[in-house]
């Protein structure tokens, strides 16, 4: 039986055009998802698919107003006779749609986030692979009860472990905890295990907003002024994206503090590649008022700081049991 999949474009390299074969410039979105599924469908995939442009921006240019409007497509979708739905989305970002999605959602139908690291018209593009690998995932009912899923380089990665690790690799994505959860081409699906969310509902309702939350990048000889100037720029929340475990300078670290004191949600992340944040390692979090983000980089923890300040959760140690959970 032939799925009925929903494909929402957002724009990204996989739908950029203008590098001429061996050019390295190029502008995204410039191509249609119409386009997209139309070459899809003359390659013979076995789908149905509905499409809808929603943007075509570069994924940096992402914001409240494209997720507010790409959440209640999805959702529409879902509801009614699709299968799964499909995400086209530029890279840069992708692992925080894809996370935000993935906190907001059920663990139902799939919904899968794909992209592309080569625009349309290079040589070796690799944006029709990656869409006829993202149709195959949507369309297996064996995808349903995993939550929100990206599809990049033959693989298949759960949002909560996704990010994206090198800047030009057509396999530039990686997960951690966890690697890839399947292994995926145009005609071959293979699970590395059963569906771990079978059954859930969304983590978190939609928000009517997103509270400012803003990163904070350490460095040797950093001071405490950038702590202050993010205050006074009116966060609610700070993400520290940390040395090794999630340290900064001793000024730094008592700004921090301070900020918790007085109300503001500080996390600890690090800008290490992979690896966990513990708490209370070489910073006390128990005195100083921090959450650890223990597995979430700085992406995913700001999102899931301000899905939280939006939820009314504050408190440390309630805070902490998100970042806790897998």
């Amino acid at each position: 039986m032939t799925k009925r999949i929903t494909v929402l474009a957002t724009g990204g390299t996989i739908a950029g055009s203008g590098a001429r074969g061996t050019g390295r410039g190029y502008t995204p979105g410039r191509i249609g998802v119409e386009t997209l599924a139309a070459e899809a469908r003359a390659l013979g995939i076995a789908a149905e698919l509905d499409t809808e442009d929603i943007a075509a921006i570069g994924s940096q240019n992402i914001d409240w107003a494209l997720w507010e409007r790409l959440h209640a497509h999805i959702a529409a979708a879902l509801a009614r006779d699709a299968a799964g739905v499909i995400v086209t989305h530029g890279t840069d970002t992708a692992e925080e749609t894809a996370f935000l999605l993935d906190l907001t959602l059920a663990a139902g139908k799939p919904v899968v986030v794909v992209g592309a690291m080569r625009p349309a018209d290079a040589v070796g593009s690799d944006g029709m692979r990656n869409f006829a690998n993202a149709v195959r995932v949507a369309g297996d009912p064996a995808a349903c009860g995993r939550g929100v899923l990206v599809v990049m380089g033959d693989e298949v990665f759960a949002a909560s472990d996704v990010r994206k690790a090198a800047t030009t690799s057509v396999d530039a994505f990686r997960g951690f905890p966890r690697g890839p959860i399947a292994a995926v081409t145009p005609s071959s699906l293979d699970w590395f295990g059963p569906p771990a969310r079978a059954g859930e509902g969304a983590r978190f309702a939609w928000p009517a907003a997103l509270p400012q939350v803003d990163i904070l990048a350490a460095y040797a000889g950093m001071g405490d002024c950038t702590v202050e100037a993010l205050l006074g720029c009116g966060a609610r929340g700070l993400v520290l994206e940390g040395m090794g475990q999630g340290n900064a300078p001793d000024a730094v670290i008592a700004a921090l503090a301070r900020a918790a004191r007085g109300g503001v949600p500080v996390v600890r992340s690090s800008r290490v590649d992979q690896g966990y944040v513990d708490r209370n390692l070489e910073v006390d979090d128990d005195a100083l008022g921090f959450v650890a983000a223990r597995s979430h980089g700085p992406a995913k923890a700001r999102i899931l700081l301000q899905l939280l300040i939006a939820s009314g959760i504050t408190d440390p140690a309630a805070m902490q049991a998100h970042f806790d959970r897998r």
